[in-house]
């Protein structure tokens, strides 16, 4: 999207790479779903930095993620919330998830409960967040789902902290002719990827950082 691309470059300048850790999010209403589905990222989405869940090669990467509202995004249905000023900080101790341990989390007790503010937006509407800018989202208590993206872009060169999935170049004003357009294209980066990790070509990396963790009081 023209759009979208122009606000990336308006923060990251003009040789923009798109980051493959993405995701399209689909929160159910919350009495819907059983009880180990609530620490698991399904139900509220847990306290977390984006930079945390990539690996430590990509920490010096400039990650800006766009977080895109396909429908509302209200107080009622589980919108996004922030730690006001958090991206001035450095990384969150983080521990590993409950349920899945990649599902990493940062205890509500070390969150200022004072600068929390829910990020309501429109269906269309977008929020853009700093990689160390700590956020989750609330439950969602409509009746309806409510479904988000993750976009993550960064510039081009920079490593992506998960090396063994394809990103693409989305925008390049130096070589506009390595620009990806279509789906097609992208869908088969991702098939290729799929069959040299099923063959043993390429190691699948786990982000274990944060592993170490479980045992500290405070991840109990």
């Amino acid at each position: 999207n023209p759009r979208l691309l122009d606000i990336v470059e308006s923060v990251i300048g003009p040789e923009i790479y798109s980051n493959p850790v993405q995701h399209t999010r689909i929160k159910p209403p919350v009495r819907h779903l059983p009880d180990a589905a609530l620490d698991a990222n399904i139900a509220a989405t847990l306290w977390h930095q984006d930079s945390a869940v990539i690996d430590t090669e990509a920490d010096g990467t400039d990650m800006l993620t766009i977080w895109l509202a396909v429908t509302d995004a209200t107080l009622e249905n589980g919108c996004l919330i922030v730690e006001r000023g958090s991206h001035r900080e450095e990384m969150t101790l983080h521990c590993p998830g409950k349920v899945f341990p990649a599902e990493i989390y940062i205890p509500e007790s070390i969150i200022d409960d004072g600068r929390v503010i829910p990020m309501e937006v429109p269906a269309g509407g977008a929020i853009l967040l700093h990689k160390l800018t700590e956020h989750g989202s609330l439950d969602n208590h409509s009746d309806d789902i409510r479904w988000s993206f993750d976009l993550r872009y960064q510039p081009i060169g920079q490593p992506t902290g998960r090396s063994v999935f394809p990103g693409f170049v989305a925008r390049s004003r130096a070589h506009p002719e390595q620009v990806v357009t279509g789906p097609g294209e992208w869908a088969n980066l991702w098939w290729d990827a799929r069959d040299r990790i099923a063959d043993g070509v390429t190691p699948m990396r786990l982000n274990a950082r944060w592993k170490a963790n479980a045992r500290q009081p405070i991840c109990a």
